[in-house]
């Protein structure tokens, strides 16, 4: 089991964690909502929970609940720019379709 970050993902979260000054990594996890089921949820976080799952990828912790694990096991998060849009992108071999609006999707 993993979830692993681009360099370009890790350099985000790298420079996000600084500008707040505080934070051990990100947390990724999933949440119901949508026209296609679920949705991804990322979070900076500032301490570890004891359930966590933990991933190191390019120096970046990944943190994971037990529950979302299922769901996000092999997801690599990248950072893209899109002209004038950037964000993350989840490439989540679990996946078997999302909504039109790339809102939601379905395991």
């Amino acid at each position: 089991m993993a979830v692993t970050l681009t360099e370009r993902a890790a350099l985000q979260v790298q420079r996000h964690l600084a500008k707040r000054g505080s934070g051990v990594g990100v947390r990724l996890g999933v949440k119901t909502t949508g026209c296609s089921g679920m949705a991804y949820k990322l979070e900076f976080v500032d301490h570890e929970a004891s359930e966590d799952q933990t991933f190191e990828s390019h120096g970046v912790k990944i943190l994971v609940d037990p529950k979302s694990l299922a769901y996000v096991d092999g997801t690599e998060l990248d950072f893209v720019r899109q002209g004038l849009n950037e964000g993350f992108q989840f490439n989540n071999p679990n996946e078997k379709d999302r909504c039109g609006c790339g809102e939601s999707f379905r395991i």
